[in-house]
């Protein structure tokens, strides 16, 4: 069994190991998955992000966590926090994302996951505030930040996304402790 930092009632999650690298890789490669994303990712563009959560877990005690069906320990992608400071009214800020393998989609995990996420950062990290983004076309992200509680607070242009890619309005939604 894994060791977990926290979990929900079907969910695990955890830091990322060496051993994530190949399902997150295939994850990371289907269109589907990344269709609200600029591309899809290679095996090593996975394996760097893998190391920058790894990182950012070891400074900050949050990342992207590694997270696993409890009931048969399956990586199905990654729900959690990230600092974020790119250039942006709000920024910088905690923000909480997540990506599923599409065979998970449909079951509440995003939003049983980002729930279990957000009780994670108020109450053990002590954060005051969390923000998610995503574009405007992304109508599933924006009914999982509906139902876990966040509060729409506008769209914005999204300054790493390229001038007129439909992907660059992205809206703001957040919620406090």
């Amino acid at each position: 069994m894994a060791n977990y930092l926290f979990k929900s009632s079907r969910l695990g999650f955890r830091n990322w190991t060496e051993k994530d690298i190949v399902p997150m890789s295939k994850i990371n490669a289907d269109k589907n998955v990344m269709e609200y994303f600029p591309s899809t990712q290679n095996q090593k563009q996975t394996e760097d992000f893998i190391k920058r959560m790894q990182k950012s877990y070891d400074e900050n005690g949050y990342c992207y966590f590694a997270v696993d069906i409890l009931e048969t320990g399956e990586l199905i992608g990654f729900i959690g926090l990230s600092y974020q400071d790119y250039k942006a009214e709000f920024t910088p800020c905690i923000d909480i994302g997540w990506r599923l393998k599409k065979a998970a989609w449909g079951n509440g995990f995003a939003t049983e996951g980002a729930k279990a996420c957000l009780d994670y950062g108020f109450h053990q990290l002590n954060l005051k505030s969390i923000v998610a983004i995503a574009p405007e076309l992304n109508l599933k992200s924006q009914q999982v930040m509906k139902k876990i509680g966040m509060t729409k607070n506008g769209v914005f242009l999204h300054p790493s996304i390229d001038e007129g890619d439909p992907l660059k309005p992205c809206v703001l939604f957040k919620t406090l402790n």
